[in-house]
């Protein structure tokens, strides 16, 4: 059993035992990290393959934020961990790379979470990933991941926006993603249609092998009609489209809507404002997102 599927285990298994918006709750001080290692070159070359990044040149700029998805779920799983990981939905996501990252690059990866806060859905917990090249931090990320319950304790706080945390030197990070309205309106620029057994292939290249995206059986267990793709992917995609990936050097985006799966998309996008969106059938917004270089 990987180290992933071992997390996923322990977590159903702990699960039960949380309650999330327990009074006084807190997040463990822990900081996971993995070792300098090389990027492996085949786990690459089919992760970009699947997203739709060249298989050649640089770092694609969410890849490390995939290859540190297992300490991130361990972190997650652990028992200090306040908040169940069943039903934890990934909500938003900053990334900012600090240079250009090259494959042959030893990668060391840490893990670590920032930030507890009410949201008006439950609880929202901030997770930060740390790409560090011989003790140069040259990328990161910060992932919100919401708990949904109900809440006792009067309105809470609006959900993260931090539009300028991981702005990386001699850049300025992109301001908020477009709300959906806005990006209800933006050009459409491609038509994707989605195959059933796509959160197979991208769980296949990534290790996130969650039941949900999984078959249409296993994510009925969990309340969704259909397998639903990896929000990772949907990001992912909508970069490798864009001109020139390889100059991005930051990206918000917000996760709004499941895309179930199969499924036809559309990658909507304005060059003036570096706005991007997937909508789906009737023109429901899944994904909105800003780049920024």
């Amino acid at each position: 059993m990987t180290s992933l599927s071992a997390s996923l285990v322990r977590g159903a298994l702990s699960s039960p035992f949380k309650r999330p918006g327990r009074p006084g709750a807190t997040l463990p001080a822990d900081r996971l990290t993995r070792p300098a290692a090389p990027l492996p070159p085949g786990p690459l070359a089919a992760y970009s393959r699947v997203c739709g990044f060249a298989e050649s040149g640089l770092v694609p700029l969410t890849y490390p934020h995939v290859r540190a998805f297992p300490l991130a779920m361990r972190l997650m799983t652990g028992r200090a961990f306040p908040l169940p990981v069943v039903g934890l939905v990934h909500t938003w996501i900053e990334i900012a790379s600090r240079r250009p990252v090259r494959p042959v690059e030893p990668l060391e990866l840490t893990v670590y979470a920032d930030g507890l806060a009410p949201h008006r859905r439950g609880t929202e917990v901030t997770v930060v990933t740390e790409a560090r090249a011989g003790g140069e931090l040259v990328w990161e990320s910060r992932s919100g991941y919401l708990s949904r319950h109900g809440r006792k304790d009067g309105p809470a706080a609006p959900p993260s926006t931090q539009p300028d945390a991981l702005a990386a030197p001699g850049t300025a990070a992109p301001p908020s993603a477009p709300p959906a309205a806005v990006a209800a309106g933006l050009p459409a620029l491609a038509e994707w249609r989605l195959p059933g057994d796509l959160g197979r292939r991208y769980g296949a290249v990534s290790g996130d092998r969650n039941p949900i995206h999984l078959h249409p059986l296993t994510a009925r267990l969990f309340g969704f009609p259909r397998a639903i793709a990896h929000g990772m992917w949907t990001v992912a995609r909508c970069l490798a489209e864009a001109p020139d990936p390889a100059g991005i050097r930051s990206v918000r985006a917000e996760f709004r809507a499941p895309v179930l799966l199969p499924a036809t998309v559309t990658f909507a996008a304005d060059p003036d404002t570096a706005a991007f969106a997937l909508r789906g059938a009737e023109g429901r917004v899944h994904l909105t997102g800003v780049t920024a270089r």
